[in-house]
Order: C-alpha cells, then sequence, then structure tokens
C-alpha cells in the first residue's frame, strides 16, 4: 500500500494545472506589421569568362597578332555563341573586322559592345575610339 502511495504522489507531483484560457493571441502592434521587405539581393552584370571563352579569346588575339585575321574573327564568333553577353568578346570582334577592312561590321560591333559594357568606362572609350576611326576610314 505504501508504494501505491509514494507512487501516486511521485506521478502527482509531475502533473500541472492546466493553463487558464487567455482567449486569441493579441495582433503585433501595427509598425511590426509593416516592416519593409529586404532590398533585393543585387546582381552584378556578367564579367568574368568561363574557361573556354578565355581560350578561345587567348588564342583570338594570338592570331590577330600574327595577322591570322579569319582564323581570329571565327574564334570570337565561337566564343560569342558561348557567351553573347560578354561585352569584351563584341570589342575584340569588332577591332579584328576594323582590321579587315570591314569598317561598317566594326562599328556596328563596337555599338553592340557599348549596349553590353555597363558602367565599364574604359571598354566604353575604347568602343568610341574604334566606333571614330570606323567612320573616318568609311569617308
Amino acid at each position: 500500500m505504501k508504494r501505491l502511495i509514494y507512487g501516486v504522489l511521485l506521478l502527482g507531483g509531475c502533473a500541472t494545472a492546466p493553463e487558464p484560457s487567455r482567449g486569441p493571441e493579441p495582433a503585433p502592434p501595427p509598425e511590426a506589421q509593416q516592416l519593409p521587405a529586404p532590398p533585393p539581393e543585387r546582381v552584378p552584370p556578367p564579367r568574368a569568362e568561363t574557361t573556354a571563352v578565355a581560350g578561345l579569346m587567348e588564342s583570338a588575339r594570338a592570331d590577330t597578332a600574327a595577322g591570322r585575321l579569319p582564323n581570329a574573327a571565327a574564334t570570337l564568333e565561337r566564343a560569342l555563341r558561348i557567351e553573347p553577353r560578354n561585352a569584351q568578346l563584341w570589342h575584340d570582334l569588332a577591332e579584328v573586322r576594323l582590321r579587315q577592312r570591314d569598317y561598317g561590321q566594326a562599328e556596328s560591333l563596337a555599338a553592340r559592345s557599348n549596349t553590353l559594357a555597363g558602367s565599364d568606362s574604359s571598354l566604353r572609350a575604347a568602343n568610341q575610339r574604334l566606333i571614330d576611326e570606323a567612320r573616318a576610314a568609311k569617308r
């Protein structure tokens, strides 16, 4: 019998009385409800070339330096199929076309590069020099 009494007392000590009902949860204060959304993450424009494109650019520059302009143009066009939004590739192809005396294409390609250059002021300036040179050569 003692064991039963100890068991009841032991279990009774573990039990807790139910909490009184509080009703519905209060609404949060208005300032907590109207917190501004966090600003969206800024994603920088793609600038770094993939390994494949970097290799193609290096090959095209070597071909350009050696005077193999058709090879350089074909290599740059292949790189542009991989990264069509790469402003530097468009500029490099414009330089090759200028050296090939295709002034209209050179001007057009440099303008395309400018549309993708974003805030890259040095690339924009190089494109403008190329456009000016192509226009002067067309006269």
